[in-house]
């Protein structure tokens, strides 16, 4: 048994569908095993601020099924800084914590590592929507994003069938195209757009007018926030030679509306199991570790393999959705 009493746990970068889950089984784990749960609002900027307070089985009370993180979630570029990190780990001793809890996406699991780095026990969580960090098949929030955004293009279709229309979805993917493709798989899309794949404008422009020749009454292009050229570089592209596509092209972004909403019962479970995991590894002296899901299990990577790129889209899945768009 390690010497851990009181371990902490927060919420980074941007809010995911699942994060209470996370917080509640930390909170409810750590009971378990008679340590104290304490939390940190805001993230690191939180704790740079020392706003630190206890935790007990009724704080996580009721929180499952909401959105956002009950405990708030923030980016901090002082954190980065070496001065920074002196101060979070000052607050955190003064607090007399003894493990900490990371929560978030790749920003999140570096400071994670910073910290694991200079000393302190750290276990991190993968929780982004876009799913981009490496050490897990699957991060918190995926798959509500990806079901919200489904139901949304679902919609789009209906619309852009029934006027002969040609539709860029732009959805979040900043650096990774995972979110974007999957959309573009299960929403039946024409094309994706994504930044690990490079295209043009033209490019988009044949498949748009390829569409209208074989018959279809619609075009639905999924279009990654990351992706170059821009969403709308791609539409002023459509409009010019929308003589030549026989379609009228409309712009939908549905940006943070994919990021909030209650989570599915995946995420709920997955931030379940990704929280009490990593309760179990500081229990048993693991730290500078992630959880994460790897094969089916829950597997732990080093923070400083997490940490060394974005994680890789899997070519038949880049495969499946050319084939399947025809």
């Amino acid at each position: 048994m390690s010497k851990i009493r009181r371990v902490g746990v927060l919420t980074s970068g941007g809010d995911s569908p699942g994060y209470n889950a996370c917080i509640r089984a930390v909170v409810r784990m750590a009971l378990e095993v008679e340590w104290e749960p304490w939390g940190i609002r805001n993230g690191f900027e939180g704790l740079l601020g020392g706003d630190i307070e206890a935790l007990n089985s009724r704080s996580v009370s009721g929180i499952i099924g909401r959105g956002g993180t009950m405990l708030g979630a923030s980016r901090s570029d002082a954190f980065q800084t070496p001065r920074g990190l002196r101060d979070a780990l000052r607050h955190l001793n003064e607090a007399g914590l003894d493990a900490l809890v990371v929560v978030g996406g790749d920003g999140s699991m570096r400071g994670a590592q910073a910290l694991s780095e200079a000393g302190f026990p750290t276990v991190g969580i993968p929780g982004t929507i876009e799913n981009d960090v490496c050490g897990t098949d699957q991060s918190v929030g995926l798959d509500t994003a990806l079901n919200t955004a489904l139901h949304a293009l679902d919609r789009i279709r209906d619309t852009a069938s029934s006027q002969e229309q040609a539709f860029l979805v732009e959805v979040m993917g900043e650096k990774s195209g995972y979110l974007p493709l999957m959309l573009g798989i299960t929403g039946g899309a024409e094309m994706v757009c994504i930044p690990e794949v490079p295209f043009t404008a033209e490019d988009v422009s044949r498949e748009v007018a390829d569409a209208y020749v074989r018959g279809k009454r619609h075009c639905i292009i999924v279009v990654a926030e990351g992706a170059a050229p821009h969403t709308d570089e791609i539409a002023a592209t459509l409009r010019a030679n929308e003589a030549e596509t026989g379609f009228r092209v409309r712009v939908s972004t549905l940006g943070h509306i994919m990021r909030g909403g209650s989570p599915s019962a995946q995420d709920r479970l997955l931030g379940t199991r990704y929280g009490a995991a990593a309760v179990e590894r500081l229990r048993h002296g693991e730290y500078g570790v992630m959880v994460g899901l790897l094969g089916g299990q829950i597997a732990a990577t080093p923070l400083a393999e997490v940490t060394q790129g974005t994680r890789q889209i899997d070519e038949e899945y880049l495969s499946l959705a050319h084939i399947l768009a025809r």
